[in-house]
Protein backbone atom coordinates (compact mmCIF):
# COMPACT_ATOMS: atom_id res chain seq x y z
CA UNK A 1 0.00 0.00 0.00
CA UNK A 2 1.67 3.09 -1.01
CA UNK A 3 2.00 6.11 1.72
CA UNK A 4 2.31 9.69 0.73
CA UNK A 5 5.44 11.59 1.77
CA UNK A 6 3.66 13.54 4.18
CA UNK A 7 1.99 10.31 5.87
CA UNK A 8 5.92 8.92 5.74
CA UNK A 9 7.00 12.06 7.38
CA UNK A 10 5.09 12.09 10.20
CA UNK A 11 5.15 8.27 11.08
CA UNK A 12 8.77 8.97 11.07
CA UNK A 13 8.66 11.83 13.50
CA UNK A 14 6.23 9.57 15.68
CA UNK A 15 9.27 7.67 16.23
CA UNK A 16 11.75 9.91 17.04
CA UNK A 17 9.66 11.50 19.43
CA UNK A 18 9.01 7.86 21.09
CA UNK A 19 12.66 7.87 21.43
CA UNK A 20 13.27 11.79 22.92
CA UNK A 21 10.08 11.00 24.84
CA UNK A 22 12.05 8.19 27.02
CA UNK A 23 15.29 10.19 27.25
CA UNK A 24 13.27 12.44 28.98
CA UNK A 25 11.49 10.24 30.87
CA UNK A 26 14.30 8.31 31.93
CA UNK A 27 15.86 11.56 33.79
CA UNK A 28 12.43 11.39 35.90
CA UNK A 29 11.47 8.32 36.19
CA UNK A 30 14.50 7.06 38.60
CA UNK A 31 13.88 9.52 41.15
CA UNK A 32 10.80 7.80 42.37
CA UNK A 33 12.16 4.04 42.40
CA UNK A 34 15.36 5.50 43.82
CA UNK A 35 14.01 4.77 47.88
CA UNK A 36 13.07 0.66 46.21
CA UNK A 37 16.66 0.74 45.04
CA UNK A 38 17.96 1.81 47.91
CA UNK A 39 16.35 -0.61 49.99
CA UNK A 40 16.36 -3.68 47.83
CA UNK A 41 20.83 -3.14 47.32
CA UNK A 42 20.87 -2.52 50.66
CA UNK A 43 22.64 0.90 49.32
CA UNK A 44 23.45 3.97 51.51
CA UNK A 45 22.50 7.65 50.05
CA UNK A 46 26.02 8.50 49.05
CA UNK A 47 26.29 5.27 46.76
CA UNK A 48 22.47 5.53 45.56
CA UNK A 49 22.82 8.61 44.13
CA UNK A 50 25.11 7.74 41.68
CA UNK A 51 21.99 6.58 40.01
CA UNK A 52 21.28 9.70 38.95
CA UNK A 53 24.62 11.34 38.85
CA UNK A 54 26.16 8.63 36.88
CA UNK A 55 23.60 9.57 34.07
CA UNK A 56 23.79 13.59 34.22
CA UNK A 57 27.61 13.00 33.97
CA UNK A 58 27.36 10.82 31.14
CA UNK A 59 24.98 13.15 29.30
CA UNK A 60 27.03 16.32 30.47
CA UNK A 61 30.51 14.86 29.06
CA UNK A 62 29.15 13.90 25.76
CA UNK A 63 26.35 16.25 24.37
CA UNK A 64 28.33 18.80 22.78
CA UNK A 65 30.94 15.71 21.33
CA UNK A 66 28.38 13.75 20.21
CA UNK A 67 25.99 16.85 18.33
CA UNK A 68 29.71 17.37 16.90
CA UNK A 69 29.76 13.80 15.74
CA UNK A 70 26.15 13.85 14.42
CA UNK A 71 27.45 16.77 12.15
CA UNK A 72 30.30 14.65 10.86
CA UNK A 73 28.62 11.03 10.30
CA UNK A 74 25.21 12.06 9.86
CA UNK A 75 21.89 12.69 12.53
CA UNK A 76 20.05 9.60 10.99
CA UNK A 77 22.96 7.45 11.88
CA UNK A 78 23.50 8.65 15.20
CA UNK A 79 19.85 8.94 15.78
CA UNK A 80 19.65 5.08 15.61
CA UNK A 81 23.16 4.28 17.41
CA UNK A 82 21.86 6.35 20.54
CA UNK A 83 18.24 4.46 20.16
CA UNK A 84 20.44 1.08 19.82
CA UNK A 85 22.55 2.00 22.53
CA UNK A 86 19.68 3.57 24.93
CA UNK A 87 17.54 -0.03 24.49
CA UNK A 88 21.30 -1.94 25.31
CA UNK A 89 21.82 0.29 28.50
CA UNK A 90 18.17 -0.57 29.37
CA UNK A 91 18.29 -4.25 29.28
CA UNK A 92 21.72 -3.90 31.33
CA UNK A 93 20.29 -1.56 34.07
CA UNK A 94 16.64 -3.42 34.06
CA UNK A 95 19.03 -7.02 35.08
CA UNK A 96 21.62 -5.64 36.78
CA UNK A 97 22.77 -7.85 39.88
CA UNK A 98 24.60 -4.67 41.73
CA UNK A 99 24.62 -1.45 42.17
CA UNK A 100 27.99 -0.79 40.51
CA UNK A 101 26.32 -2.69 37.32
CA UNK A 102 23.28 -0.44 37.57
CA UNK A 103 25.30 2.63 37.72
CA UNK A 104 27.74 1.64 35.21
CA UNK A 105 24.18 0.92 32.75
CA UNK A 106 23.14 4.55 33.89
CA UNK A 107 26.11 6.33 32.38
CA UNK A 108 26.20 4.34 29.01
CA UNK A 109 21.97 5.41 29.51
CA UNK A 110 23.42 8.70 29.44
CA UNK A 111 25.69 8.72 27.03
CA UNK A 112 23.32 7.66 24.65
CA UNK A 113 20.07 10.22 25.99
CA UNK A 114 23.27 12.68 24.86
CA UNK A 115 22.63 11.68 20.97
CA UNK A 116 18.61 11.43 21.43
CA UNK A 117 18.71 14.86 22.94
CA UNK A 118 21.02 16.48 20.01
CA UNK A 119 20.08 14.49 16.76
CA UNK A 120 16.32 14.50 17.37
CA UNK A 121 15.65 18.13 17.10
CA UNK A 122 17.78 19.11 14.10
CA UNK A 123 15.90 15.72 12.30
CA UNK A 124 12.59 17.17 12.90
CA UNK A 125 13.84 20.49 11.66
CA UNK A 126 14.97 19.24 8.49
CA UNK A 127 12.10 16.83 7.97
CA UNK A 128 9.67 19.29 7.82
CA UNK A 129 9.05 22.33 5.34
CA UNK A 130 9.57 25.53 6.71
CA UNK A 131 5.49 25.42 7.48
CA UNK A 132 5.26 22.87 9.18
CA UNK A 133 8.54 23.17 10.76
CA UNK A 134 7.44 25.49 13.85
CA UNK A 135 4.55 22.98 14.68
CA UNK A 136 6.75 19.63 14.23
CA UNK A 137 9.33 20.97 16.71
CA UNK A 138 6.28 22.49 19.17
CA UNK A 139 5.21 19.22 18.99
CA UNK A 140 8.44 17.22 19.59
CA UNK A 141 9.12 20.09 22.63
CA UNK A 142 5.99 19.07 24.27
CA UNK A 143 6.12 15.28 24.01
CA UNK A 144 9.52 15.82 26.02
CA UNK A 145 7.92 17.99 28.29
CA UNK A 146 4.79 15.39 28.97
CA UNK A 147 7.55 12.83 29.85
CA UNK A 148 9.25 14.68 32.17
CA UNK A 149 5.87 15.43 33.80
CA UNK A 150 4.93 11.87 33.79
CA UNK A 151 8.31 10.16 35.22
CA UNK A 152 7.61 10.34 38.90
CA UNK A 153 3.65 8.81 38.12
CA UNK A 154 5.02 6.05 35.88
CA UNK A 155 7.65 5.10 37.48
CA UNK A 156 5.76 5.13 41.02
CA UNK A 157 2.97 2.99 39.20
CA UNK A 158 6.17 0.51 37.86
CA UNK A 159 7.31 0.47 40.81
CA UNK A 160 4.60 -0.51 42.49
CA UNK A 161 3.47 -3.25 40.12
CA UNK A 162 6.23 -5.10 39.53
CA UNK A 163 9.24 -3.75 40.91
CA UNK A 164 12.23 -0.84 40.39
CA UNK A 165 13.67 -3.21 37.73
CA UNK A 166 10.08 -2.13 35.37
CA UNK A 167 10.89 1.61 34.62
CA UNK A 168 14.62 0.10 32.35
CA UNK A 169 13.23 -2.71 30.99
CA UNK A 170 10.11 -1.08 29.55
CA UNK A 171 11.91 1.18 27.52
CA UNK A 172 13.23 -2.03 25.35
CA UNK A 173 9.98 -2.89 23.43
CA UNK A 174 9.15 0.27 23.07
CA UNK A 175 12.66 1.59 21.68
CA UNK A 176 11.41 -1.26 19.14
CA UNK A 177 8.43 0.29 18.28
CA UNK A 178 10.85 3.85 17.33
CA UNK A 179 12.81 1.62 15.28
CA UNK A 180 9.78 0.03 13.36
CA UNK A 181 8.49 3.72 12.76
CA UNK A 182 11.94 5.32 11.83
CA UNK A 183 13.56 2.24 9.41
CA UNK A 184 12.77 2.87 5.83
CA UNK A 185 11.15 6.26 6.56
CA UNK A 186 13.52 8.61 7.97
CA UNK A 187 16.06 8.53 5.28
CA UNK A 188 13.54 10.22 2.97
CA UNK A 189 14.32 13.44 5.43
CA UNK A 190 17.96 12.99 6.40
CA UNK A 191 19.75 15.80 6.08
CA UNK A 192 23.14 16.39 4.31
CA UNK A 193 26.49 15.19 6.63
CA UNK A 194 29.05 18.18 7.01
CA UNK A 195 32.07 16.96 7.33
CA UNK A 196 34.17 19.07 10.12
CA UNK A 197 37.19 17.57 11.89
CA UNK A 198 36.01 16.25 15.03
CA UNK A 199 38.27 17.08 18.23
CA UNK A 200 38.79 13.64 19.66
CA UNK A 201 41.74 15.13 22.38
CA UNK A 202 39.03 17.40 23.86
CA UNK A 203 36.43 14.46 24.18
CA UNK A 204 38.77 12.48 25.91
CA UNK A 205 40.03 15.20 28.60
CA UNK A 206 36.23 16.32 28.64
CA UNK A 207 35.47 12.61 29.53
CA UNK A 208 37.94 13.18 32.51
CA UNK A 209 37.42 16.25 34.10
CA UNK A 210 33.93 15.58 35.72
CA UNK A 211 33.72 12.15 36.69
CA UNK A 212 37.05 12.15 38.84
CA UNK A 213 36.15 15.44 40.45
CA UNK A 214 32.83 14.52 41.72
CA UNK A 215 34.07 11.12 42.59
CA UNK A 216 36.26 13.13 44.87
CA UNK A 217 33.77 15.41 46.18
CA UNK A 218 31.23 12.94 47.62
CA UNK A 219 33.08 10.23 48.68
CA UNK A 220 36.13 12.75 50.17
CA UNK A 221 34.73 12.48 53.70
CA UNK A 222 34.53 8.64 53.92
CA UNK A 223 37.91 8.17 52.45
CA UNK A 224 39.46 11.13 53.86
CA UNK A 225 40.03 14.54 52.11
CA UNK A 226 44.00 14.09 52.26
CA UNK A 227 44.06 10.57 51.02
CA UNK A 228 45.66 9.34 48.25
CA UNK A 229 42.57 8.14 46.43
CA UNK A 230 40.61 11.66 47.16
CA UNK A 231 44.13 13.72 46.08
CA UNK A 232 45.01 11.53 43.19
CA UNK A 233 41.29 11.91 41.93
CA UNK A 234 41.43 15.51 42.13
CA UNK A 235 44.38 15.82 40.57
CA UNK A 236 43.06 13.68 37.68
CA UNK A 237 40.49 16.36 37.20
CA UNK A 238 42.12 19.41 37.75
CA UNK A 239 45.15 18.37 35.32
CA UNK A 240 42.66 17.35 32.58
CA UNK A 241 40.87 20.99 32.95
CA UNK A 242 43.67 22.81 32.34
CA UNK A 243 45.03 20.30 29.65
CA UNK A 244 41.32 20.54 28.26
CA UNK A 245 41.43 24.46 28.54
CA UNK A 246 45.08 24.73 26.22
CA UNK A 247 43.44 22.00 23.67
CA UNK A 248 40.57 23.43 23.13
CA UNK A 249 41.91 26.92 22.39
CA UNK A 250 44.53 25.64 19.58
CA UNK A 251 41.91 23.04 18.16
CA UNK A 252 40.71 24.04 14.42
CA UNK A 253 37.00 23.26 15.71
CA UNK A 254 36.50 22.63 19.45
CA UNK A 255 33.96 20.93 21.40
CA UNK A 256 33.86 23.75 24.04
CA UNK A 257 33.81 27.64 22.55
CA UNK A 258 35.42 29.81 25.65
CA UNK A 259 35.09 32.98 24.06
CA UNK A 260 31.05 32.60 24.35
CA UNK A 261 31.20 33.80 27.10
CA UNK A 262 32.43 36.94 26.57
CA UNK A 263 29.41 38.04 25.45
CA UNK A 264 27.12 38.95 28.45
CA UNK A 265 23.54 37.95 27.33
CA UNK A 266 25.10 34.28 26.75
CA UNK A 267 27.58 34.50 30.08
CA UNK A 268 24.06 35.43 32.01
CA UNK A 269 21.99 32.98 30.55
CA UNK A 270 24.54 30.10 31.29
CA UNK A 271 24.60 30.99 34.78
CA UNK A 272 20.82 30.70 34.75
CA UNK A 273 20.31 27.45 33.16
CA UNK A 274 23.39 25.78 35.57
CA UNK A 275 21.65 27.55 38.58
CA UNK A 276 18.49 26.18 37.48
CA UNK A 277 19.75 22.71 36.72
CA UNK A 278 21.76 22.84 40.65
CA UNK A 279 18.18 23.44 41.76
CA UNK A 280 16.51 20.61 40.42
CA UNK A 281 18.49 17.71 40.22
CA UNK A 282 19.15 17.32 44.28
CA UNK A 283 15.70 19.19 45.42
CA UNK A 284 14.42 16.40 42.54
CA UNK A 285 15.90 13.63 43.83
CA UNK A 286 15.80 14.24 47.78
CA UNK A 287 11.68 14.81 47.35
CA UNK A 288 10.81 11.13 46.71
CA UNK A 289 13.73 10.37 49.90
CA UNK A 290 11.77 12.57 52.17
CA UNK A 291 8.38 10.81 51.15
CA UNK A 292 9.19 7.45 51.57
CA UNK A 293 11.52 7.85 54.62
CA UNK A 294 9.59 10.68 56.65
CA UNK A 295 6.07 10.39 55.37
CA UNK A 296 6.18 6.90 55.05
CA UNK A 297 4.60 6.92 51.24
CA UNK A 298 4.93 3.61 49.04
CA UNK A 299 6.18 4.41 45.43
CA UNK A 300 2.56 5.01 43.73
CA UNK A 301 1.93 7.60 46.08
CA UNK A 302 5.34 9.33 45.91
CA UNK A 303 4.77 9.41 42.41
CA UNK A 304 1.89 11.07 42.45
CA UNK A 305 2.61 13.39 45.16
CA UNK A 306 5.22 14.71 42.92
CA UNK A 307 3.24 15.52 40.20
CA UNK A 308 2.67 19.21 41.46
CA UNK A 309 6.03 19.62 40.61
CA UNK A 310 6.41 18.40 36.69
CA UNK A 311 2.65 18.60 35.97
CA UNK A 312 2.96 22.81 36.99
CA UNK A 313 6.33 22.64 35.03
CA UNK A 314 5.19 21.44 32.24
CA UNK A 315 2.08 23.77 31.90
CA UNK A 316 3.50 27.08 32.41
CA UNK A 317 6.72 26.43 29.78
CA UNK A 318 4.63 27.13 26.82
CA UNK A 319 3.22 30.27 28.60
CA UNK A 320 7.02 30.97 29.68
CA UNK A 321 7.64 31.45 26.14
CA UNK A 322 4.76 33.92 25.59
CA UNK A 323 5.99 35.65 28.59
CA UNK A 324 9.13 36.22 26.65
CA UNK A 325 7.68 37.65 23.84
CA UNK A 326 5.77 40.03 26.03
CA UNK A 327 8.18 41.10 28.53
CA UNK A 328 11.58 39.88 27.68
CA UNK A 329 13.73 36.68 28.84
CA UNK A 330 15.04 38.18 32.01
CA UNK A 331 11.78 39.30 33.78
CA UNK A 332 10.18 35.73 33.16
CA UNK A 333 13.61 33.86 34.46
CA UNK A 334 13.38 36.17 37.47
CA UNK A 335 10.24 35.15 38.66
CA UNK A 336 11.47 31.89 38.07
CA UNK A 337 13.93 31.73 40.70
CA UNK A 338 11.82 34.13 42.65
CA UNK A 339 9.36 30.97 42.43
CA UNK A 340 12.03 28.62 43.09
CA UNK A 341 13.43 31.12 46.48
CA UNK A 342 9.86 30.44 48.00
CA UNK A 343 9.92 26.92 47.11
CA UNK A 344 12.95 26.23 49.11
CA UNK A 345 11.91 28.60 51.56
CA UNK A 346 8.76 26.32 52.04
CA UNK A 347 10.98 22.95 52.06
CA UNK A 348 13.40 24.47 55.08
CA UNK A 349 10.82 23.82 57.62
CA UNK A 350 9.92 20.31 56.31
CA UNK A 351 9.49 17.40 58.61
CA UNK A 352 7.59 14.40 59.50
CA UNK A 353 4.31 16.22 60.44
CA UNK A 354 4.19 19.65 57.60
CA UNK A 355 0.34 19.56 56.35
CA UNK A 356 0.05 18.32 52.88
CA UNK A 357 -0.92 21.47 51.49
CA UNK A 358 2.03 23.33 52.56
CA UNK A 359 4.34 20.30 51.27
CA UNK A 360 2.29 20.03 47.95
CA UNK A 361 2.13 24.17 47.52
CA UNK A 362 6.15 24.14 47.96
CA UNK A 363 6.17 21.61 45.22
CA UNK A 364 4.22 23.39 43.27
CA UNK A 365 6.36 26.48 43.76
CA UNK A 366 9.16 24.28 42.29
CA UNK A 367 7.12 23.70 38.97
CA UNK A 368 6.00 27.10 38.24
CA UNK A 369 9.76 28.09 39.07
CA UNK A 370 11.24 25.66 36.63
CA UNK A 371 9.18 26.32 33.95
CA UNK A 372 9.52 30.10 34.06
CA UNK A 373 13.19 29.37 33.64
CA UNK A 374 14.12 26.44 31.43
CA UNK A 375 12.78 27.39 28.42
CA UNK A 376 13.34 31.15 28.28
CA UNK A 377 17.17 30.68 30.03
CA UNK A 378 17.94 28.38 26.56
CA UNK A 379 16.20 31.52 24.61
CA UNK A 380 18.24 33.63 26.03
CA UNK A 381 21.73 31.72 24.84
CA UNK A 382 20.47 31.13 21.64
CA UNK A 383 19.21 34.93 20.64
CA UNK A 384 22.77 36.10 22.23
CA UNK A 385 24.50 34.88 19.14
CA UNK A 386 24.31 34.98 15.38
CA UNK A 387 21.52 32.52 13.46
CA UNK A 388 25.30 31.08 12.39
CA UNK A 389 25.84 29.96 15.98
CA UNK A 390 22.84 29.05 17.28
CA UNK A 391 23.98 25.01 17.44
CA UNK A 392 26.99 25.84 19.51
CA UNK A 393 25.10 28.24 21.56
CA UNK A 394 22.45 25.43 22.36
CA UNK A 395 25.00 22.47 23.33
CA UNK A 396 27.51 24.75 24.96
CA UNK A 397 24.08 26.10 27.36
CA UNK A 398 23.35 22.33 27.40
CA UNK A 399 26.30 21.09 28.59
CA UNK A 400 26.53 23.88 31.05
CA UNK A 401 22.78 23.37 32.11
CA UNK A 402 23.38 19.29 33.20
CA UNK A 403 27.49 20.44 34.46
CA UNK A 404 24.92 22.53 37.03
CA UNK A 405 22.67 19.71 37.54
CA UNK A 406 25.77 17.24 38.53
CA UNK A 407 27.73 19.73 41.07
CA UNK A 408 24.06 20.22 42.33
CA UNK A 409 23.68 16.42 42.91
CA UNK A 410 27.33 16.17 44.41
CA UNK A 411 27.13 18.93 46.87
CA UNK A 412 23.65 18.74 48.19
CA UNK A 413 24.38 14.82 48.97
CA UNK A 414 27.77 15.94 50.62
CA UNK A 415 26.06 18.95 52.63
CA UNK A 416 22.97 16.40 53.24
CA UNK A 417 25.00 13.50 54.63
CA UNK A 418 27.25 16.21 56.90
CA UNK A 419 23.73 17.36 58.58
CA UNK A 420 21.83 14.33 58.67
CA UNK A 421 24.90 12.46 60.82
CA UNK A 422 23.86 14.82 63.88
CA UNK A 423 20.14 15.51 63.24
CA UNK A 424 18.75 12.79 61.32
CA UNK A 425 17.20 13.19 57.61
CA UNK A 426 15.10 16.11 58.31
CA UNK A 427 18.04 18.16 59.34
CA UNK A 428 19.73 16.93 56.38
CA UNK A 429 16.95 18.14 53.79
CA UNK A 430 16.67 21.60 55.27
CA UNK A 431 20.19 22.15 55.13
CA UNK A 432 20.27 21.88 51.60
CA UNK A 433 16.98 23.37 50.88
CA UNK A 434 18.88 26.56 52.64
CA UNK A 435 21.75 25.85 50.17
CA UNK A 436 19.56 25.88 47.25
CA UNK A 437 17.94 29.37 48.38
CA UNK A 438 20.84 30.69 48.45
CA UNK A 439 21.25 29.65 44.98
CA UNK A 440 18.52 31.26 43.84
CA UNK A 441 19.37 34.26 45.54
CA UNK A 442 22.94 34.45 43.61
CA UNK A 443 20.67 33.60 40.18
CA UNK A 444 18.70 36.42 40.51
CA UNK A 445 21.65 38.44 41.66
CA UNK A 446 23.45 37.59 38.04
CA UNK A 447 19.88 38.32 36.56
CA UNK A 448 20.07 42.18 38.20
CA UNK A 449 23.62 43.11 37.24
CA UNK A 450 22.42 41.24 33.68
CA UNK A 451 19.37 42.99 33.06
CA UNK A 452 20.59 44.97 30.11
CA UNK A 453 22.00 42.64 28.33
CA UNK A 454 18.92 40.19 28.41
CA UNK A 455 17.13 43.29 26.86
CA UNK A 456 19.57 43.29 23.87
CA UNK A 457 19.88 41.25 20.47
CA UNK A 458 22.71 39.81 19.07
CA UNK A 459 23.61 41.19 16.05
Amino acid sequence: MHISPHRQRWLAMAGIAIASFLGCIDFTIVNTAVPAIQSALQADIAHVQWIVTAFVVALSSCTIAVGQLADRYGRREVMFASMALFALASLGAGLASSLGWLISWRAVQGMACAGLYTASAALVAAMFPEAQRGRALGLLFSINGLGLALGPVAGGLLVEAWGWRAIFLVNVPLIAASFALCMGRLALAAAPAARARFDWLGAVLLLAVLPGALAALIHGGDWGWASRATLGLLAVAVLAGAALVVVEKRAPAPLLRWPLFVQPRFAVAACATAALAFFYCVAFFLMPLYLGELRGQDSAATGWLLLPTTAVMALVSPLAGRGCDRWGTGPVMGAGFAALLVSALMQTVFDASTSWPWVLAAFGFMGLGWGCVLGPSMTAALTALPQALAGTALGMATTLHNVGGALGLAIGTVLYRLAAQGGGFAAGYQRVMWLLASVCLGALAALWLGRTALRGRSA
